[in-house]
């Protein structure tokens, strides 16, 4: 059977949803290496959002004060923004991030966490992109603000 290429929202969609082909393919990696290794779980997908899921615990995540270190939290938030910006890709294209904010509201011990990211502003070439974590008792725990630059063309080559 030959191979079909999808849109990275079309081949998200179907993952998500169990019904993707071994033939099907997309220009980016997905599930990320990263998100795997992390446990890290797209919950949902859409046009310039993405949901991701992180079972959370202290006793495998834990910084050095006994919660869950703030660097997962910025590393869910910044693979949900990621996940979000792809889905606008165009086959060629790629992106970076330019900078990424977060702030922490309450601390994390053991917890599903559920990361929700979108935008704020689509711009050609710069996006802005908003991303809410929250507990299972459906709290925030931080936020994150994220600007991304799609790269096109020598800028998005082997990236």
């Amino acid at each position: 059977m030959q191979k079909q290429y999808l849109s990275i929202l079309e081949y998200l969609q179907r993952q998500l949803k169990g019904t993707l082909s071994e033939y099907e393919y997309t220009h980016m990696n997905y599930p990320t290496p990263v998100s795997q290794l992390l446990g890290f779980k797209l919950v949902e997908i859409e046009r310039g959002m993405a949901v991701l899921e992180f079972h959370a615990n202290a006793e495998i995540h834990g910084n050095q004060q006994g919660t869950v270190h703030g660097g997962m939290l910025c590393e869910l938030a910044d693979a949900t923004i990621g996940t979000a910006h792809s889905t606008v890709m165009n086959e060629g294209e790629s992106f970076t991030s330019i900078d990424l904010k977060m702030t922490f509201l309450r601390p994390v011990w053991k917890s599903i966490l559920t990361a929700s990211a979108y935008p704020t502003h689509s711009g050609r070439t710069i996006s802005h992109y908003c991303c809410e974590i929250k507990n299972e008792e459906g709290k925030v725990v931080a936020v994150a603000h994220s600007a991304v630059m799609t790269l096109r063309g020598d800028q998005a080559k082997g990236r």
